[in-house]
């Protein structure tokens, strides 16, 4: 573990680094991995830890609430890429709730990759079963 550590919880566990947080918490056979901040080439390392530990924990599912995400570069786009083929791997679904209208959703429609995920409106539409 980084030396900005994991802060464990008794419900799940916090990883911060500055303009980033990425918190994890498992319901059921699902991980949700809440992300907020600025996701870029310098925060990248905690959310990169988060997804991967969410994915070796072996759920059934993944989603990744981005509704506190307020900024992603291209760095973040890829990682949330290489955790979708890591996911699909793995055979864990992948869904991205409440991708932000704004300057993310911009970038998953300027690259064509939000044709590739699983997009939900909110966190309870992603949250509930198909």
């Amino acid at each position: 573990m980084s030396d900005e550590g994991i802060e464990a919880e008794r419900h799940g566990a916090t990883v911060p680094a500055g303009r980033l947080t990425a918190r994890q918490e498992r319901r059921g056979t699902t991980v949700l991995v809440a992300l907020a901040g600025e996701l870029d080439l310098d925060t990248l390392a905690p959310a990169d830890e988060a997804l991967g530990q969410a994915l070796a924990t072996g759920p059934a599912r993944v989603v990744v609430d981005l509704a506190e995400v307020s900024f992603c570069d291209s760095s973040g786009l890829n990682l949330l890429l290489r955790t979708r083929l890591a996911a699909q791997e793995a055979e864990v679904e992948l869904r991205l709730a409440a991708a932000p209208d704004g300057q993310f959703g911009r970038l998953l429609e300027l690259t064509g990759a939000g044709a590739v995920f699983s997009l939900h409106a909110s966190l309870p539409d992603a949250l509930a079963d198909a």
